[in-house]
Protein backbone atom coordinates (compact mmCIF):
# COMPACT_ATOMS: atom_id res chain seq x y z
CA UNK A 1 0.00 0.00 0.00
CA UNK A 2 1.21 3.50 -0.90
CA UNK A 3 1.47 5.53 2.32
CA UNK A 4 0.61 8.69 0.34
CA UNK A 5 -2.83 7.30 -0.61
CA UNK A 6 -3.59 6.41 3.00
CA UNK A 7 -5.96 8.68 4.87
CA UNK A 8 -6.42 6.59 7.98
CA UNK A 9 -4.76 3.80 9.97
CA UNK A 10 -6.56 1.57 12.47
CA UNK A 11 -4.61 -0.36 15.12
CA UNK A 12 -5.88 -3.50 16.88
CA UNK A 13 -3.75 -3.66 20.03
CA UNK A 14 -2.85 0.05 19.84
CA UNK A 15 -1.38 0.21 23.36
CA UNK A 16 1.40 -2.33 22.82
CA UNK A 17 4.83 -0.77 23.13
CA UNK A 18 5.83 -1.61 19.54
CA UNK A 19 2.41 -0.73 18.10
CA UNK A 20 2.32 2.65 19.83
CA UNK A 21 5.50 3.76 18.02
CA UNK A 22 3.66 3.19 14.71
CA UNK A 23 0.57 5.01 16.06
CA UNK A 24 2.80 8.01 16.72
CA UNK A 25 4.52 7.67 13.33
CA UNK A 26 1.26 7.82 11.37
CA UNK A 27 -0.03 10.69 13.53
CA UNK A 28 3.18 12.58 12.65
CA UNK A 29 2.36 11.99 8.96
CA UNK A 30 -1.02 13.69 9.39
CA UNK A 31 -3.13 10.51 9.08
CA UNK A 32 -6.33 9.82 11.02
CA UNK A 33 -5.34 7.22 13.59
CA UNK A 34 -7.60 5.13 15.78
CA UNK A 35 -7.89 1.69 17.25
CA UNK A 36 -8.69 -0.74 20.01
CA UNK A 37 -6.83 -1.93 23.08
CA UNK A 38 -8.01 -4.28 25.79
CA UNK A 39 -7.25 -2.05 28.76
CA UNK A 40 -6.52 1.62 29.38
CA UNK A 41 -2.93 2.42 30.32
CA UNK A 42 -0.70 5.45 30.78
CA UNK A 43 0.52 4.86 27.21
CA UNK A 44 -2.95 4.65 25.61
CA UNK A 45 -4.02 7.81 27.46
CA UNK A 46 -0.95 9.61 26.07
CA UNK A 47 -1.77 8.40 22.55
CA UNK A 48 -5.31 9.77 22.93
CA UNK A 49 -3.85 13.13 24.03
CA UNK A 50 -1.62 13.04 20.93
CA UNK A 51 -4.65 12.61 18.65
CA UNK A 52 -5.43 8.88 18.38
CA UNK A 53 -9.06 7.75 18.82
CA UNK A 54 -8.74 4.62 20.99
CA UNK A 55 -11.51 2.61 22.66
CA UNK A 56 -11.39 -0.39 25.00
CA UNK A 57 -14.44 -2.46 24.05
CA UNK A 58 -14.12 -5.16 21.39
CA UNK A 59 -17.00 -4.01 19.21
CA UNK A 60 -17.02 -3.43 15.43
CA UNK A 61 -19.83 -0.87 15.83
CA UNK A 62 -17.39 1.41 17.67
CA UNK A 63 -15.18 1.73 14.56
CA UNK A 64 -15.87 5.30 13.37
CA UNK A 65 -16.59 6.32 9.76
CA UNK A 66 -12.98 7.57 9.37
CA UNK A 67 -11.84 3.93 9.29
CA UNK A 68 -14.56 2.32 7.13
CA UNK A 69 -13.09 2.99 3.66
CA UNK A 70 -11.02 0.02 2.40
CA UNK A 71 -9.32 2.01 -0.37
CA UNK A 72 -7.76 4.56 2.01
CA UNK A 73 -7.52 2.71 5.36
CA UNK A 74 -4.70 0.47 6.54
CA UNK A 75 -5.38 -1.93 9.40
CA UNK A 76 -2.45 -2.96 11.62
CA UNK A 77 -2.70 -5.69 14.24
CA UNK A 78 -0.46 -7.33 16.76
CA UNK A 79 0.01 -11.15 16.65
CA UNK A 80 -1.08 -11.27 20.31
CA UNK A 81 -4.67 -10.56 19.12
CA UNK A 82 -6.74 -13.75 18.58
CA UNK A 83 -8.07 -14.54 15.08
CA UNK A 84 -11.61 -14.42 16.46
CA UNK A 85 -11.32 -10.73 17.42
CA UNK A 86 -14.60 -9.06 16.33
CA UNK A 87 -13.01 -5.93 14.88
CA UNK A 88 -10.32 -7.89 13.01
CA UNK A 89 -13.11 -10.11 11.63
CA UNK A 90 -15.02 -7.02 10.42
CA UNK A 91 -12.00 -5.70 8.50
CA UNK A 92 -11.27 -9.13 6.99
CA UNK A 93 -14.85 -9.58 5.81
CA UNK A 94 -14.94 -6.13 4.21
CA UNK A 95 -11.83 -6.26 2.03
CA UNK A 96 -9.44 -4.03 3.99
CA UNK A 97 -5.67 -4.17 3.61
CA UNK A 98 -4.49 -5.75 6.88
CA UNK A 99 -0.87 -6.01 8.02
CA UNK A 100 0.97 -7.19 11.09
CA UNK A 101 3.02 -4.53 12.85
CA UNK A 102 6.20 -6.23 11.61
CA UNK A 103 5.06 -6.02 7.98
CA UNK A 104 4.65 -2.25 8.32
CA UNK A 105 8.11 -1.98 9.89
CA UNK A 106 9.40 -4.07 6.97
CA UNK A 107 8.02 -1.51 4.52
CA UNK A 108 9.81 1.23 6.43
CA UNK A 109 13.15 -0.64 6.43
CA UNK A 110 12.92 -1.01 2.67
CA UNK A 111 12.40 2.76 2.34
CA UNK A 112 15.61 3.60 4.25
CA UNK A 113 18.63 1.93 5.84
CA UNK A 114 17.47 -0.32 8.66
CA UNK A 115 19.73 -0.63 11.71
CA UNK A 116 18.03 -3.63 13.31
CA UNK A 117 18.75 -5.14 16.72
CA UNK A 118 17.64 -8.77 17.18
CA UNK A 119 18.17 -11.24 20.02
CA UNK A 120 16.44 -13.02 22.87
CA UNK A 121 17.37 -10.20 25.23
CA UNK A 122 19.24 -6.90 25.28
CA UNK A 123 17.59 -5.63 22.10
CA UNK A 124 15.50 -2.83 23.63
CA UNK A 125 18.39 -1.26 25.52
CA UNK A 126 20.82 -1.72 22.61
CA UNK A 127 18.43 -0.27 20.03
CA UNK A 128 17.47 2.68 22.28
CA UNK A 129 21.15 3.37 22.97
CA UNK A 130 21.87 3.23 19.21
CA UNK A 131 18.99 5.61 18.49
CA UNK A 132 20.29 8.06 21.10
CA UNK A 133 23.83 7.93 19.70
CA UNK A 134 22.55 8.72 16.18
CA UNK A 135 19.86 11.21 17.20
CA UNK A 136 22.25 13.43 19.19
CA UNK A 137 24.90 13.29 16.41
CA UNK A 138 25.09 14.99 13.03
CA UNK A 139 23.77 11.75 11.43
CA UNK A 140 20.28 11.63 12.99
CA UNK A 141 17.81 8.75 12.68
CA UNK A 142 14.25 7.56 12.74
CA UNK A 143 13.66 5.02 15.51
CA UNK A 144 10.84 2.61 16.36
CA UNK A 145 11.68 1.34 19.83
CA UNK A 146 10.39 -1.44 22.09
CA UNK A 147 10.58 0.75 25.19
CA UNK A 148 10.18 4.35 26.29
CA UNK A 149 13.51 6.21 26.03
CA UNK A 150 14.18 8.14 29.23
CA UNK A 151 16.10 10.75 27.22
CA UNK A 152 13.11 11.58 25.03
CA UNK A 153 10.02 10.27 26.89
CA UNK A 154 8.86 8.39 23.78
CA UNK A 155 9.44 5.23 21.72
CA UNK A 156 9.50 7.11 18.38
CA UNK A 157 12.23 9.41 17.05
CA UNK A 158 11.89 11.14 13.67
CA UNK A 159 14.29 12.88 11.32
CA UNK A 160 13.50 14.71 8.08
CA UNK A 161 16.95 14.16 6.60
CA UNK A 162 18.36 10.86 7.90
CA UNK A 163 17.97 7.65 5.91
CA UNK A 164 18.67 5.49 8.99
CA UNK A 165 15.86 3.58 10.72
CA UNK A 166 16.66 2.03 14.11
CA UNK A 167 14.31 -0.89 14.67
CA UNK A 168 13.99 -3.59 17.31
CA UNK A 169 13.78 -6.86 15.38
CA UNK A 170 11.37 -9.08 17.32
CA UNK A 171 11.59 -12.84 16.87
CA UNK A 172 8.14 -13.50 18.39
CA UNK A 173 5.86 -15.04 15.75
CA UNK A 174 8.81 -14.79 13.29
CA UNK A 175 8.03 -11.07 13.01
CA UNK A 176 11.62 -10.14 12.10
CA UNK A 177 11.37 -12.11 8.84
CA UNK A 178 9.44 -9.15 7.37
CA UNK A 179 12.42 -6.80 7.80
CA UNK A 180 15.07 -5.83 5.29
CA UNK A 181 18.06 -4.85 7.51
CA UNK A 182 21.02 -2.84 6.26
CA UNK A 183 23.09 -3.58 9.38
CA UNK A 184 21.94 -5.88 12.16
CA UNK A 185 23.18 -6.71 15.64
CA UNK A 186 22.25 -10.08 17.15
CA UNK A 187 22.66 -9.99 20.94
CA UNK A 188 21.63 -13.51 21.99
CA UNK A 189 19.95 -16.69 20.72
CA UNK A 190 18.94 -18.39 23.98
CA UNK A 191 15.76 -20.31 23.06
CA UNK A 192 12.46 -18.58 23.88
CA UNK A 193 8.88 -18.51 22.53
CA UNK A 194 8.80 -22.29 22.29
CA UNK A 195 4.99 -21.98 22.15
CA UNK A 196 5.61 -20.60 18.63
CA UNK A 197 8.76 -22.48 17.58
CA UNK A 198 8.36 -25.85 19.30
CA UNK A 199 12.08 -26.67 19.44
CA UNK A 200 15.41 -24.96 20.04
CA UNK A 201 16.49 -25.99 16.52
CA UNK A 202 13.50 -24.23 14.93
CA UNK A 203 14.23 -21.13 17.02
CA UNK A 204 17.88 -21.04 15.87
CA UNK A 205 16.84 -21.69 12.26
CA UNK A 206 14.56 -18.66 12.46
CA UNK A 207 17.56 -16.47 13.38
CA UNK A 208 19.58 -18.05 10.57
CA UNK A 209 16.81 -17.17 8.13
CA UNK A 210 16.75 -13.61 9.51
CA UNK A 211 20.47 -13.18 8.77
CA UNK A 212 19.80 -14.03 5.10
CA UNK A 213 17.63 -10.90 4.84
CA UNK A 214 20.53 -8.46 5.47
CA UNK A 215 21.14 -6.50 2.29
CA UNK A 216 24.35 -6.83 0.25
CA UNK A 217 26.64 -3.95 1.18
CA UNK A 218 25.45 -4.19 4.77
CA UNK A 219 26.77 -6.09 7.79
CA UNK A 220 25.97 -8.45 10.66
CA UNK A 221 27.47 -7.66 14.09
CA UNK A 222 27.03 -10.89 16.06
CA UNK A 223 27.75 -11.40 19.74
CA UNK A 224 30.80 -13.64 20.01
CA UNK A 225 30.03 -17.13 21.28
CA UNK A 226 26.31 -17.26 20.53
CA UNK A 227 24.88 -20.40 18.98
CA UNK A 228 24.17 -19.35 15.39
CA UNK A 229 25.42 -20.21 11.91
CA UNK A 230 24.49 -17.14 9.85
CA UNK A 231 23.37 -17.49 6.22
CA UNK A 232 24.66 -14.20 4.81
CA UNK A 233 24.23 -13.05 1.23
CA UNK A 234 27.34 -12.24 -0.81
CA UNK A 235 28.55 -8.75 0.00
CA UNK A 236 27.43 -8.78 3.65
CA UNK A 237 30.30 -8.30 6.12
CA UNK A 238 30.42 -10.27 9.38
CA UNK A 239 31.78 -8.82 12.64
CA UNK A 240 31.77 -10.10 16.22
CA UNK A 241 31.45 -8.22 19.49
CA UNK A 242 31.24 -8.88 23.21
CA UNK A 243 32.24 -7.32 26.50
CA UNK A 244 35.89 -8.34 26.36
CA UNK A 245 36.62 -9.93 22.96
CA UNK A 246 35.63 -9.79 19.30
CA UNK A 247 36.11 -7.22 16.54
CA UNK A 248 34.34 -4.70 18.78
CA UNK A 249 34.95 -4.96 22.55
CA UNK A 250 35.86 -3.11 25.76
CA UNK A 251 39.24 -2.90 27.50
CA UNK A 252 40.51 -1.28 30.68
CA UNK A 253 37.09 -1.53 32.39
CA UNK A 254 36.86 0.51 35.61
CA UNK A 255 33.89 0.04 37.97
CA UNK A 256 33.63 2.03 41.20
CA UNK A 257 31.74 4.76 43.08
CA UNK A 258 28.63 3.97 41.05
CA UNK A 259 30.41 4.72 37.76
CA UNK A 260 31.73 2.64 34.85
CA UNK A 261 34.46 3.71 32.40
CA UNK A 262 36.14 1.66 29.67
CA UNK A 263 38.09 1.95 26.43
CA UNK A 264 36.22 0.95 23.25
CA UNK A 265 38.19 -1.17 20.76
CA UNK A 266 37.01 -1.19 17.13
CA UNK A 267 38.36 -1.89 13.63
CA UNK A 268 36.93 1.54 12.73
CA UNK A 269 38.93 3.38 15.41
CA UNK A 270 39.28 3.05 19.19
CA UNK A 271 37.72 5.50 21.67
CA UNK A 272 39.23 5.97 25.13
CA UNK A 273 37.42 6.61 28.41
CA UNK A 274 33.81 5.86 27.48
CA UNK A 275 31.54 6.63 30.44
CA UNK A 276 28.29 4.68 30.77
CA UNK A 277 25.29 6.91 31.45
CA UNK A 278 23.52 3.91 33.00
CA UNK A 279 26.38 2.30 34.93
CA UNK A 280 25.49 -1.40 35.10
CA UNK A 281 27.89 -4.01 33.79
CA UNK A 282 25.51 -5.52 31.20
CA UNK A 283 25.45 -2.10 29.50
CA UNK A 284 29.15 -2.43 28.67
CA UNK A 285 28.25 -5.15 26.18
CA UNK A 286 25.04 -3.42 25.03
CA UNK A 287 27.08 -0.24 24.61
CA UNK A 288 29.77 -1.94 22.51
CA UNK A 289 27.07 -3.16 20.07
CA UNK A 290 25.37 0.25 19.94
CA UNK A 291 28.67 2.04 19.34
CA UNK A 292 29.52 -0.40 16.54
CA UNK A 293 26.21 0.41 14.80
CA UNK A 294 26.72 4.15 15.34
CA UNK A 295 30.32 4.09 14.07
CA UNK A 296 29.32 2.14 10.96
CA UNK A 297 26.63 4.79 10.31
CA UNK A 298 29.10 7.67 10.42
CA UNK A 299 28.78 8.94 14.00
CA UNK A 300 32.11 10.47 15.10
CA UNK A 301 34.20 9.35 18.09
CA UNK A 302 33.48 12.57 20.02
CA UNK A 303 29.75 12.26 19.33
CA UNK A 304 29.78 8.63 20.51
CA UNK A 305 31.62 9.54 23.72
CA UNK A 306 29.18 12.35 24.48
CA UNK A 307 26.15 10.17 23.65
CA UNK A 308 27.22 7.24 25.81
CA UNK A 309 27.66 9.51 28.84
CA UNK A 310 24.30 11.24 28.31
CA UNK A 311 22.25 8.05 27.74
CA UNK A 312 19.61 7.82 30.49
CA UNK A 313 18.23 4.36 29.79
CA UNK A 314 14.82 2.89 29.05
CA UNK A 315 11.73 2.65 31.25
CA UNK A 316 11.66 -0.76 32.98
CA UNK A 317 15.12 -1.74 31.70
CA UNK A 318 17.42 -1.64 34.72
CA UNK A 319 15.37 1.36 35.75
CA UNK A 320 16.57 2.78 39.08
CA UNK A 321 13.62 4.23 41.01
CA UNK A 322 15.35 4.83 44.37
CA UNK A 323 19.08 5.03 44.95
CA UNK A 324 20.23 6.34 48.33
CA UNK A 325 22.23 5.28 51.37
CA UNK A 326 19.29 3.48 52.97
CA UNK A 327 17.71 1.58 50.08
CA UNK A 328 18.06 0.83 46.37
CA UNK A 329 15.03 -0.08 44.24
CA UNK A 330 14.87 -0.78 40.53
CA UNK A 331 12.31 -2.09 38.06
CA UNK A 332 13.51 -4.48 35.35
CA UNK A 333 11.54 -6.01 32.46
CA UNK A 334 13.76 -9.14 32.47
CA UNK A 335 11.52 -12.15 31.84
CA UNK A 336 13.85 -14.83 30.39
CA UNK A 337 16.21 -16.85 32.63
CA UNK A 338 19.34 -15.48 30.89
CA UNK A 339 18.15 -11.86 31.25
CA UNK A 340 17.34 -12.40 34.91
CA UNK A 341 20.78 -13.89 35.53
CA UNK A 342 22.48 -10.89 33.86
CA UNK A 343 20.33 -8.46 35.82
CA UNK A 344 21.16 -10.08 39.16
CA UNK A 345 24.89 -10.37 38.37
CA UNK A 346 24.97 -6.68 37.38
CA UNK A 347 23.37 -5.77 40.72
CA UNK A 348 25.79 -8.03 42.60
CA UNK A 349 28.72 -6.19 40.96
CA UNK A 350 27.31 -2.84 42.13
CA UNK A 351 26.18 -3.88 45.62
CA UNK A 352 28.50 -6.65 46.76
CA UNK A 353 27.76 -6.37 50.48
CA UNK A 354 24.01 -5.76 50.35
CA UNK A 355 21.10 -8.17 50.62
CA UNK A 356 19.43 -8.61 47.21
CA UNK A 357 15.67 -9.22 47.22
CA UNK A 358 13.53 -9.64 44.10
CA UNK A 359 9.81 -9.82 43.42
CA UNK A 360 9.40 -11.95 40.29
CA UNK A 361 6.24 -12.25 38.21
CA UNK A 362 6.66 -15.05 35.61
CA UNK A 363 5.40 -14.09 32.13
CA UNK A 364 3.37 -16.72 30.24
CA UNK A 365 2.40 -20.27 31.24
CA UNK A 366 4.33 -21.79 28.32
CA UNK A 367 7.56 -19.97 29.17
CA UNK A 368 7.24 -21.06 32.83
CA UNK A 369 6.56 -24.66 31.76
CA UNK A 370 9.54 -24.70 29.39
CA UNK A 371 12.10 -22.95 31.61
CA UNK A 372 11.06 -23.27 35.28
CA UNK A 373 14.34 -24.96 36.25
CA UNK A 374 16.36 -22.26 34.48
CA UNK A 375 14.31 -19.55 36.20
CA UNK A 376 15.00 -21.21 39.56
CA UNK A 377 18.76 -21.38 38.81
CA UNK A 378 18.91 -17.68 37.90
CA UNK A 379 16.77 -16.52 40.84
CA UNK A 380 18.89 -18.64 43.20
CA UNK A 381 21.66 -16.02 42.75
CA UNK A 382 19.56 -13.74 44.97
CA UNK A 383 19.39 -13.67 48.76
CA UNK A 384 15.59 -13.58 48.79
CA UNK A 385 12.91 -14.38 46.18
CA UNK A 386 9.27 -13.34 46.42
CA UNK A 387 7.19 -15.02 43.69
CA UNK A 388 3.77 -13.85 42.53
CA UNK A 389 1.32 -15.58 40.19
CA UNK A 390 2.07 -16.04 36.47
CA UNK A 391 1.03 -13.16 34.18
CA UNK A 392 -0.97 -14.92 31.42
CA UNK A 393 -0.84 -12.21 28.69
CA UNK A 394 -2.38 -13.91 25.65
CA UNK A 395 -2.50 -17.45 27.13
CA UNK A 396 -5.00 -19.71 28.88
CA UNK A 397 -3.84 -21.54 32.06
CA UNK A 398 -2.01 -24.87 31.67
CA UNK A 399 -2.88 -27.50 34.33
CA UNK A 400 -0.05 -27.92 36.84
CA UNK A 401 1.87 -24.85 35.64
CA UNK A 402 2.12 -22.25 38.41
CA UNK A 403 4.84 -20.19 40.08
CA UNK A 404 5.28 -23.08 42.52
CA UNK A 405 7.25 -24.97 39.84
CA UNK A 406 9.96 -22.30 40.17
CA UNK A 407 9.55 -22.03 43.96
CA UNK A 408 10.15 -25.77 44.45
CA UNK A 409 13.43 -25.69 42.46
CA UNK A 410 15.10 -22.71 44.18
CA UNK A 411 18.38 -23.55 45.91
CA UNK A 412 18.18 -24.93 49.46
CA UNK A 413 18.57 -22.25 52.12
CA UNK A 414 17.39 -19.28 50.06
CA UNK A 415 14.73 -17.05 51.63
CA UNK A 416 11.63 -17.63 49.52
CA UNK A 417 7.91 -16.96 49.59
CA UNK A 418 4.85 -16.86 47.30
CA UNK A 419 1.96 -14.40 47.41
CA UNK A 420 -0.85 -13.07 45.22
CA UNK A 421 0.43 -9.83 43.67
CA UNK A 422 -2.35 -7.89 45.42
CA UNK A 423 -0.59 -8.61 48.75
CA UNK A 424 2.86 -7.48 47.64
CA UNK A 425 2.76 -4.03 49.27
CA UNK A 426 1.73 -5.50 52.61
CA UNK A 427 4.48 -8.15 52.33
CA UNK A 428 7.20 -5.59 51.52
CA UNK A 429 6.09 -3.26 54.33
CA UNK A 430 7.15 -5.95 56.84
CA UNK A 431 10.56 -6.69 55.28
CA UNK A 432 13.97 -5.21 55.89
CA UNK A 433 14.89 -4.18 52.34
CA UNK A 434 18.42 -3.16 51.26
CA UNK A 435 18.30 -3.71 47.48
CA UNK A 436 14.97 -4.57 45.83
CA UNK A 437 14.30 -5.51 42.18
CA UNK A 438 10.92 -6.10 40.56
CA UNK A 439 11.39 -8.52 37.67
CA UNK A 440 9.01 -9.44 34.86
CA UNK A 441 7.27 -8.28 31.68
CA UNK A 442 3.72 -8.39 33.08
CA UNK A 443 1.81 -5.86 35.18
CA UNK A 444 4.04 -6.01 38.26
CA UNK A 445 5.25 -2.61 37.09
CA UNK A 446 1.85 -1.14 38.07
CA UNK A 447 2.93 -1.53 41.71
CA UNK A 448 6.19 0.40 41.29
CA UNK A 449 4.84 3.87 42.30
CA UNK A 450 3.32 2.44 45.51
CA UNK A 451 6.52 0.49 46.29
CA UNK A 452 8.48 3.74 45.85
CA UNK A 453 6.15 5.50 48.29
CA UNK A 454 6.50 2.66 50.78
CA UNK A 455 10.32 2.56 50.64
CA UNK A 456 10.73 6.34 50.70
CA UNK A 457 8.92 6.48 54.05
CA UNK A 458 11.74 4.53 55.72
Amino acid sequence: MDVNILKSVYFIGAGGIGMSALVRYFLSKGKKVGGYDRTPSELTEKLIEEGAAIHYEENAELISDDFRHPATTLVVYTPAVPDTHKELTYFRENGFEIHKRSQVLGMLTRAGKGLCVAGTHGKTTTSTMTAHLLHQSHVGCNAFLGGISKNYGTNLLLSDNSEYMVIEADEFDRSFHWLSPYISVITATDPDHLDIYGTKEAYLDSFRQYTSLIRPGGALIMRKGIELQPALQDGVRLYTYSKEEGDFHAENIRIGNGEIFFDYVSPLGNIKDIQLGVPVSINIENGVAAMALAQMSGVTGDEIKKGMASFRGVDRRFDFKIKNDKVVFLSDYAHHPSEIKQSILSMRALYRDKKLTAVFQPHLYTRTRDFYKDFADSLSLLDEVILVDIYPAREQPIPGVTSKLIYDHLRPGIEKSMYPKEEILDVLSKKDIEVLITLGAGDIDNYVPQICKLLNKR
